[in-house]
């Protein structure tokens, strides 16, 4: 099966344990320390089989494939990518089950990072989250004061929550183009600084 990495956490000896988004699950899995085993990382993609243990209550990870991307080599996207990658972990550490949602998310994204702006890529896929798990706030209603956001320009807050500018105190973004986000899961009409603050957000938290 294959699957992206979202988190490693080292025990004993080098061992690791690795949790993995495949195609309808969350996979945590041990994998024990050998000079043959190739080195994997958060972020990767990977075909991979799972042992089950008569030992353990964790299965073991074993005959790894490391699934390489065009833009593997590039230090900055890889970058981007593994921090976009790590925030998954936290979002869905408890899940079991997950459908196949997840894992063509970061399918589609992978096949594009390095050939569009990851940040963007990255903002467009959230949305495509937000909406999946019922979350996307189209109404741009402030979420701290209620009322209505009448004004050209609107603030954004952690899971993507439309403010008002005066209540968040944040930078503004265009509110057409904050529309064109939400409908059409498109940042064409964002400027880079708009872009950039998305992705601090982002940052914050799935």
């Amino acid at each position: 099966m294959q699957g992206y990495i979202i988190n490693l956490n080292k025990v004993k000896d080098e061992d690791l344990i690795v949790t993995i988004i495949s195609k309808g699950n969350l996979h945590t899995l041990y994998r024990f320390y050998g000079a043959r085993h190739g080195t994997i990382n958060i972020g990767f993609k990977i075909d991979y089989e799972k042992e089950d243990s008569s030992k353990s209550t964790i299965s073991r990870l074993k005959d790894v494939v490391h699934i390489g991307f065009k833009w593997i080599n590039d230090y900055e996207l890889l970058k981007f990518w593994q921090d976009f990658l790590k925030l998954f972990y936290k979002h869905l550490q408890d899940a079991e089950e997950l459908g196949d949602f997840y894992f063509v998310l970061l399918d589609d994204a992978s096949s594009i990072w390095g050939v569009q702006n990851p940040k963007r890529v990255a903002i467009e896929s959230y949305v495509k989250l937000l909406e999946y798990e019922g979350r996307l706030h189209k109404e741009m209603e402030c979420f701290l004061c209620s009322l209505e956001i009448q004004d050209r320009d609107i603030s954004i807050i952690r899971a993507f929550l439309p403010t008002h500018q005066r209540c968040s105190h944040t930078l503004a973004i265009n509110k057409e183009a904050l529309n064109e986000l939400f409908i059409n899961k498109s940042s064409l009409f964002m400027s880079d600084k708009e872009v950039d603050r998305l992705w601090h957000v982002l940052l914050e938290g799935l």
